[in-house]
């Protein structure tokens, strides 16, 4: 009877753990449909209007286009990536058929009910569900790698960016154009940066002959970055009616600096609240051990002592 309620809960929980698994995978499908339509719907209304290819990310799906903004931009980028989550998929199958059949959960699960007062039964649903746990892991293993890499890149365009934004006010300020300031800051810096290489993306794509402000779009859909994007409508507005750069590149400098400023002091701000999971976990029970610990060691050598009478 115990073993038929723990099978049931077993499914429960299995079917439990699916649903989650089905519901998060609806939820990130419907999120990127919904980026796809916003990003369409923002760039539908150009008045150039350039063909889209395959070095635009607004022309792919939308799993190419996030592998594209992560920095997978390969021809057979989007097979990789599902080969490689089949691939992780069969590889947990072939896990949870091996701990099953070998019998190794069959007997954790024995051991822990041996426990003496029933402290073991609140792991036995961790057990059953252990290997599914770890091919659910191994599923989303390959979407982990990617989001961190896209997370990466953002995080390198966003660091980039107002060192980039101050040297392109300088130097237009002090007398060079917008193209010889951009080709200095770029040469300056050599390393395999994403905002240094999309640069030069943007140089080649006007020594090409394309717009200017055609080419600005291009490099905000090639990153889809916040402040590169504010940036660049910033820029594309003021070619349009005809502004100088000087000003514009000075003024989009001092307002990220500020916002930097900003979000430094949210985050110096939020650091006293992320602190206190870390104490409560991690040095409370040590101070309460160190503590109280040998008060409970003298009373239970008193209260040994006292039944030993």
């Amino acid at each position: 009877m115990q073993n038929a309620s723990h099978d049931t809960t077993t499914l429960w929980m299995i079917g439990m753990l699916w649903v989650v698994a089905l519901g998060g995978g609806i939820w990130m499908f419907l999120r990127l449909r919904s980026r796809e339509r916003l990003m369409r719907r923002m760039y539908a209304d150009e008045q150039d209007h350039t063909r889209l290819d395959l070095e635009d990310p607004t022309a792919q799906g939308f799993l190419a286009r996030w592998l594209y903004l992560a920095g997978y931009r390969q021809r057979g980028a989007t097979t990789s990536f599902v080969g490689a989550t089949l691939a992780c998929a069969a590889g947990g199958a072939f896990l949870v058929t091996f701990f099953y059949g070998s019998g190794i959960i069959e007997q954790a699960v024995f051991a822990a009910e041996q426990v003496p007062g029933g402290i073991g039964d609140l792991a036995i649903p961790v057990l059953q569900l252990s290997p599914w746990l770890v091919a659910l892991i191994l599923v989303m293993l390959p979407w982990s790698l990617v989001n961190s890499r896209r997370k990466e890149r953002v995080r390198q365009v966003e660091q980039d960016l107002p060192v980039t934004l101050e040297l392109l006010a300088t130097m237009s300020e002090s007398g060079l154009s917008f193209d010889n300031a951009l080709t200095r800051v770029v040469e300056g810096h050599k390393e395999n940066r994403p905002l240094f290489q999309e640069l030069s993306t943007f140089q080649l794509e006007v020594l090409g002959g394309v717009s200017r402000v055609a080419c600005f779009r291009r490099l905000s859909r090639r990153l889809e970055v916040p402040s590169m994007t504010i940036f660049v409508s910033a820029l594309v507005q003021a070619e349009q009616v005809g502004a100088g750069f000087a000003s514009v590149l000075r003024s989009q400098a001092d307002d990220m600096r500020n916002r930097r400023r900003e979000n430094a002091n949210m985050l110096a701000q939020a650091l006293p609240v992320k602190l206190v999971f870390p104490l409560v976990i991690c040095f409370l029970p040590g101070i309460f051990v160190s503590t109280l610990g040998p008060v409970f060691m003298q009373f239970i050598d008193l209260a040994d002592g006292m039944t030993r009478r």
